[in-house]
Formats: C-alpha cells, structure tokens, sequence
C-alpha cells in the first residue's frame, strides 16, 4: 500500500462516515449530506491516483488497508461497525469510482437497502464473511469431506513425489484441485474437518500442504476475499513446501535435532521451491513469492535474509500462520501434537513479532469457532 494514498483514504472515511450520519438527522438529499459525499469522493479520487485500487478489509475491530492499518479512532471504529451491520466484511475499490456509485454505498453503509439490494459495482466490490467453524455437527449429519480429504492428499502425493523424482512440476490439476476445496468449504460449515488427516510420517509432508491450503483459504474467505485471487492464496498455500522436495529424504525425516551442516541445507527450500514454481507454466506469480517468505517471519528474523525494506506478501503472512498452526497440531515422531488451546496461547505470544497482528487476531477468532 502506498503511504501517500493512506491520509486521503482515512479523509474519505471520515468524510463518508459524517454524510451517513448526517443523513440519518437530516434527509440523504440535504445539501450538508451531498457535501459530505462530494468531499468523501474527492478525497477517494485523490488517494486512487496513488493506487490504482484500494482494499479495505475488517480483521477483529481494525481496519486494513492493503497491508496498513488504518488508525482506530471515532471514524474508522464507525465505518467498521456499519460495514458489519450490512453484512460487510472487506470492500475494494477501483480507479474511476463515480458520485453515483458512493451515494449506492452511503446508502447501503445508511441502511437504506437490505442485504440482498447490496450489490457490487464496476468501481466498488463488496466482499462477505461467510466461514463458519466448529468442531463436530449435528448428530446424524452426513460429512461431505469424508472421503474427500483421502483422495485430494493422495493427488497431492502425486505431484510432490513427481517433483521429487523429476525436478519438475506439472501444473495440470492442481486449479482444479484448489476450486474443490473452495467450493467444499462454502458448502458446508465445518471446515476444520477438510483438514486432511495423518496417517503416517512418509504422508506427514502431503497431509500438511492439503491443510495449509485449506487453512489459507479459510482465512482469506473470512475476509471477504473471493474469486481468482482466493484461488491463487489457495495454491500459493498447497505448494509452500514444494521446496523441500529437493532436500534429501534422510534429513526431512530425521527424528532427531539437525546439525548445523543439515539445517544449512534445509533452509535452502524456500529458493529452490520458488525457482521451481517460476519456471513451472500455469503456476501463479504470488505462489512463487509465498513459498521464497513463508518462514521469513513479520519480523524478518527467520530466513532467508532479504534487503532492508523489504514487504512481505499479506498471503505469505497467511501461510506462516497456517503453517505454523498445522504443524503443532500434527503429531510426529519427533513432536507430540498440542491442544487447540496451547497452540491459541502460542499464536497470542508470537503476535507482532514473528506472526502478522491483525491477521493472527483474525485467525484466533476462526480458532475461538472451533473451539466453541
């Protein structure tokens, strides 16, 4: 996110949210309100010629821009809470937003329209949080992933395994793979048990990929994201440890401590995954960047070591917290498993430092579901 584009972007807040109030004493045509809009558009104009886009997305009681903060203040604590009143949980817009089009969503943000009347625009897209989490439901009910899982870690076997025998990957599938999953979880709402179980330590790699990027997508699907770019956090989470298959076996599976020699060598997956995937065609730029930052760190103490000034990706920040999450509850030979409640503690600790703030609060909230 641009920092030039954050001061207009706060005004246009503050101008939209004062027009809907004073639409509510006045009427939506006062001369006041149409001011007010006029001076939320102009400030929105202005923070678009810095970025030819804009996301604002809610995670707890914050609001992000892009990957920045916007200050917690009267405004943005009440634009939050008339976002989520309508149903909104992440609202983008684009380059070229006409009065018209802010007038549609001063009316929406005014309660003037149901949900169902809430529509996106050619300049202003709506995104919902539809992700509901919890660890069992209802007595008789028939779990639609049952055999899912079996199947889609088996498929993912086989693209590891062939980049393992090969050096290459082939890219055939795995959208497809991806949009089960997506569509998988919007259909029922006990996502937790798309979780792929553990049936052995040779499938510990597999079983973990399908999760990290079923976590992945339950993340960002609680933030509102949808279509291609959902797919492409989806993938960029499936294939973060492609990596790994060009380190040798006896030390991936060591049961023991690495010496200095073999953790060398280890901390090599994240360029080497992401040199696989660049030269891999069809695969998404943003997967080859998750993979190279995933163990960077929010705060850049993990590796590798990159350039002061350096910006992570938000969905490689996703991926190390699922990540981080899927390999704590898994139970190794090396690693017992850890209650939901420890792993909860663990995250909070780490919060600001190595894990991203606002997205760790968001995936405790999931966390909060399913352990309600």
């Amino acid at each position: 996110m641009n920092r030039t584009a954050i001061e207009p972007l706060r005004h246009a807040v503050r101008h939209l949210v004062t027009a809907v109030s004073s639409a509510a004493l006045y009427s939506f045509d006062h001369p006041q309100v149409s001011r007010l809009r006029g001076a939320a558009l102009d400030s929105l104009t202005a923070a678009l010629e810095a970025e030819p886009d804009i996301s604002l997305v809610i995670i707890g009681d914050e609001l992000l821009a892009g990957d920045f903060p916007l200050d917690t203040g009267l405004y943005v604590g009440r634009f939050v809470e008339m976002m989520r009143a309508r149903g909104i949980g992440h609202v983008k817009f684009l380059r070229g937003v006409t009065a018209g089009e802010l007038a549609a969503l001063a009316a929406a943000l005014a309660g003037g329209r149901t949900e169902e009347e809430i529509r996106s625009t050619v300049h202003i897209r709506f995104g919902r949080v539809e992700v509901r989490f919890s660890l069992a439901g209802k007595e008789g009910e028939e779990d639609p992933l049952a055999d899912f899982t079996a199947e889609e870690v088996a498929r993912v076997t086989e693209i590891y395994e062939g980049v393992a025998r090969n050096r290459k990957l082939h890219a055939a599938g795995i959208a497809d793979m991806v949009g089960g999953f997506i569509i998988a979880l919007r259909d029922q709402a006990r996502p937790l048990m798309a979780l792929a179980p553990l049936r052995d330590m040779d499938e510990y790699t597999f079983a973990h990929s399908v999760n990290v990027c079923i976590l992945n997508l339950a993340q960002a699907m609680s933030l509102g994201i949808n279509g291609p770019l959902l797919q492409e956090i989806g993938i960029a989470g499936l294939l973060h440890d492609i990596g790994k298959m060009f380190v040798p076996r006896e030390i991936l599976t060591k049961p023991a401590q690495l010496t200095d020699a073999e953790w060398r060598i280890m901390r090599r997956h994240p360029h080497q995954g992401a040199r696989c995937l660049i030269e891999t065609p069809g695969i998404p730029h943003l997967a080859a960047v998750v993979t190279f930052e995933h163990h960077m760190k929010h705060d850049f103490s993990g590796y590798p070591a990159v350039p002061p000034g350096w910006r992570q990706s938000l969905a490689s920040e996703m991926t190390s917290i699922s990540d981080f999450f899927d390999a704590l509850r898994t139970r190794r030979s090396y690693c017992d498993s850890m209650e939901l409640r420890q792993i909860a503690g663990m995250l909070l600790d780490r919060r600001g430092r190595e894990l991203h703030p606002l997205l760790t609060r968001n995936f405790l909230l999931i966390l909060s579901r399913m352990m309600a």
